[in-house]
């Protein structure tokens, strides 16, 4: 029999369930959105057609998500994260040989199964395993792990993007080097299930909560579901077209438009550790509630209404503002989707109910992607793109608001 998960140990599972999340979903997809405006000049591309990279991976993932969790809650999540770690090294060591649009289209698919596999989820339900007080904080923490991401590794490979005797190609493989010594390396040397009382498996299966056929009746799950598609969908819609939208509208430098991309991550990161913490004392579906105004207030301080006309800001301090509220509304969001889940269901099929809600926003975040770009591509600017994102915000608020715990069969029928 061995003892409950060991105090010292669970640190260094934290700190290594950190620095993946950090490399895995900030190189994955945060870097390359802040790079779309570069990536557009050396492929001669549109903002609609550099948007279908995010959107491949983003697509992808949704797909893959149901299967990962189904697969870590079969063979543990350990396994399923060094599968992860191997597939997202072989892609960013190729990031910087892309030839062509195409090349990198297929690059991103790839990292869409090895965010599926080393990303959220499966760290989630990693430090869930371990931590059972301060379950909020350690979530938040671990989630803020790539609002860093964005916030950092933009800027950290800023001299190398911006000098012409380099660029982006240089700055990814740098950040290839990074992954490969402080995520690759420790995650096959320092990971290891939690103990547990009764088994020495990885594979061991939390009884508490209820199953995902349970889950699956109640409006709980879809409304969460729905929330998060629509949140995901307007975090991702402003990520992904926010840099394109600050150099080619606003006006903005690139070193003015990469500062302010990362004060949006740096307040991102800021707000997953402050909700985290709030929701261990006030039920986390009330914090996901001020979470998703948050963030839709933020969407609403890009507009101007003058003289009967509906404008957006190009501002200097109004940009800085929205990319203030907009992060810290972001990062909220994005830690309560998957405590709100614990909460919500329990952990006894807890990796599947994330491979479904994963799938579900996931989806909303391709749409949104791949969408906002295109319109942008259509009607020449990001007005009626921005217009559409804010609506889409304020949707996700109505869903978030049917949320209720389901634990029990007597909660699904009073959940109905």
């Amino acid at each position: 029999m061995k003892p409950a998960p060991d105090n010292q140990y669970r640190w260094t599972i934290a700190v290594v369930a950190v620095l993946i999340y950090f490399f895995t979903n900030g190189m994955a997809i945060f870097v390359p959105q802040n790079l779309f405006p570069r990536l557009m000049e050396d492929f001669s591309v549109t903002s609609a057609v550099i948007s279908r990279s995010a959107g491949i991976t983003l697509l992808a993932a949704a797909f893959m998500a149901p299967f990962a969790g189904a697969l870590i809650d079969r063979f543990g999540v350990i396994r399923i994260i060094r599968v992860g770690l191997v597939v997202m090294l072989i892609c960013f060591i190729s990031y910087p040989f892309a030839g062509s649009i195409e090349q990198l289209y297929v690059i991103h698919a790839g990292l869409a199964l090895g965010l599926v596999c080393s990303g959220l989820m499966p760290n989630v339900v990693l430090i869930t395993a371990w931590f059972q007080k301060g379950r909020g904080s350690m979530i938040g923490i671990l989630a803020a792990g790539s609002s860093l991401a964005g916030a950092v590794l933009p800027l950290a490979i800023s001299p190398l993007v911006l000098n012409p005797d380099y660029g982006w190609r240089w700055g990814m493989g740098a950040l290839a080097i990074a992954f490969f010594f402080f995520a690759f390396v420790p995650g096959f040397l320092l990971l290891k299930p939690a103990p547990t009382p009764d088994s020495d498996a990885d594979t061991n299966v939390p009884t508490d909560g209820v199953e995902l056929r349970t889950a699956m009746r109640s409006i709980t799950l879809w409304a969460l579901a729905l929330g998060s598609a629509c949140l995901w969908f307007s975090i991702q819609s402003m990520n992904s077209q926010v840099t394109i939208f600050f150099e080619q509208e606003a006006a903005l430098t690139p070193q003015r438009a990469t500062l302010l991309f990362s004060l949006i991550f740096w307040c991102s990161f800021f707000g997953k550790f402050l909700f985290g913490a709030v929701s261990d004392f006030i039920a986390k579906r009330h914090v996901m509630q001020i979470a998703s105004c948050i963030l839709f207030m933020g969407c609403l301080l890009l507009f101007n209404y003058s003289g009967g006309e509906l404008s957006l800001t190009t501002d200097g301090l109004r940009l800085t503002l929205f990319a203030a509220v907009f992060g810290l509304g972001f990062g909220g969001c994005f830690t309560m989707i998957q405590l709100v889940a614990v909460e919500s269901f329990g952990q006894r099929s807890l990796g599947k109910i994330l491979g479904f809600i994963v799938f579900i926003d996931s989806t909303g975040a391709a749409l949104g992607t791949v969408l906002i770009g295109q319109l942008r591509t259509s009607t020449g600017d990001y007005l009626v793109p921005f217009l559409v994102v804010t609506a889409v915000a304020a949707t996700a608020i109505l869903a978030v608001s049917l949320i209720k715990p389901v634990t029990s069969s007597a909660d699904l029928s009073a959940n109905r």
